[in-house]
């Protein structure tokens, strides 16, 4: 199998077109290519699609190649507008398709343009390649704002569009690191808001059912994805006094069974285990099935009740465990139309959230 191939982030992509434009600006020929420093020291040339003068200043624009990541900008057009200004030095503005900070928590604080810093600082050091001059850059991507209704955003509290992001002007194919960054941003804004008691789940599933068992503010519901492991340790080391866990336990079984990344590829089924706690409670066997769901559903309902109460309780036992006895921890978990299938642990600061 061949290697996987690197790509660049919105960041790197949005730097580039910042030189170039810059590079029009101070009267040179657009250039076809240019070549930047990314934030972790290396040096890249990138294509420019475009690049010319455009009202008082100049805008240029790179198309986002994510190499073999299944990144969701990949392919998007990332233009820079520079213009000059009096004094100062350089300022950033959101422009089409880039979202807005409304939120604490974030690495940006509210008002200001979804640019983060690692993309600030590349975009600085592209600028300083060309000029000395102060600046106003404005960075777009036509189509954001559609774009970032599939992200994390607008739970995180930027809206309007994308975020611009990289820490290092890299994207690795495949890499769990921009997931976790999205997960633990998703644990800071919770925080920041001043919820001590964040809802986790595993995904759309857990989300959409606690919203509607618990009606609390959006931003207090954090997906955890497959990253388990990764979300409890840091809730441990941050100022977080409850959790609820709220989801199938499909996924979430597999955290009594000491699995905390709970990808396929990289844990094993839930049925088997799942088959034999509802064998075990119920004291008779039960026939084989491939799926958590096929247990419960083979199940009379004070059965599942019975059942769903016990794994609850299971997950709740583990993920005090991992968290090392530091935080309160309930659980309920829910089938797949997000019916209500047991639960374990006190309910009680997050019932009635939204009355």
């Amino acid at each position: 199998m061949s290697e996987l191939r690197t790509g660049y982030t919105t960041g790197a992509c949005a730097s580039a077109a910042a030189k170039a434009a810059a590079m029009v600006l101070m009267g040179m020929a657009p250039p076809a290519r240019v070549e930047i420093t990314l934030a972790n020291g290396q040096r890249a040339a990138m294509d420019v699609a475009s690049a010319r003068l455009e009202g008082l200043g100049a805008q240029a624009a790179v198309v986002k190649d994510a190499g073999d990541d299944p990144d969701i900008t990949h392919g998007a057009l990332v233009t820079a507008h520079v213009a000059w200004m009096e004094n100062g030095d350089i300022t950033y503005e959101a422009g089409e398709g880039v979202g807005t900070v409304t939120r604490k928590g974030l690495s940006i604080p509210p008002g200001e343009p979804a640019i983060n810093p690692g993309p600030r600082g590349m975009i600085a050091m592209a600028l300083r390649d060309v000029t000395q001059r102060p600046a106003r850059v404005r960075i777009s991507i036509p189509g954001g704002r559609e774009l970032a209704e599939k992200t994390f955003n607008p739970r995180l509290g930027v809206e309007g569009g994308l975020s611009i992001l990289g820490t290092t002007g890299i994207v690795r194919p495949y890499s769990c690191s921009a997931l976790r960054q999205s997960i633990l941003c998703a644990l800071e804004v919770a925080l920041a808001e001043g919820w001590s008691n964040p809802i986790l789940a595993p995904g759309n599933i857990g989300a959409r059912a606690a919203l509607e068992m618990f009606n609390p503010p959006p931003f207090m519901i954090v997906e955890a994805g497959n990253e388990w492991g990764f979300i409890l340790e840091n809730a441990a080391a941050r100022d977080v006094k409850s959790l609820l866990i709220v989801g199938h336990p499909g996924k979430l079984a597999k955290l009594a069974m000491g699995q905390w990344d709970t990808h396929s590829s990289r844990s094993t089924s839930a049925a088997p285990f799942t088959l034999a706690m509802a064998s075990g409670a119920l004291g008779r066997p039960l026939e084989p099935s491939q799926t958590v769901e096929g247990v419960f559903e083979a199940l009379d309902p004070d059965e599942s009740l019975k059942l769903g109460a016990q794994m609850a309780s299971a997950i709740r036992d583990a993920v005090i465990e991992k968290t090392g006895g530091k935080i309160n921890v309930a659980v309920s978990l829910v089938n797949m139309k997000r019916q209500p299938v047991g639960s374990a642990g006190d309910l009680g600061p997050w019932t009635g959230l939204g009355k």
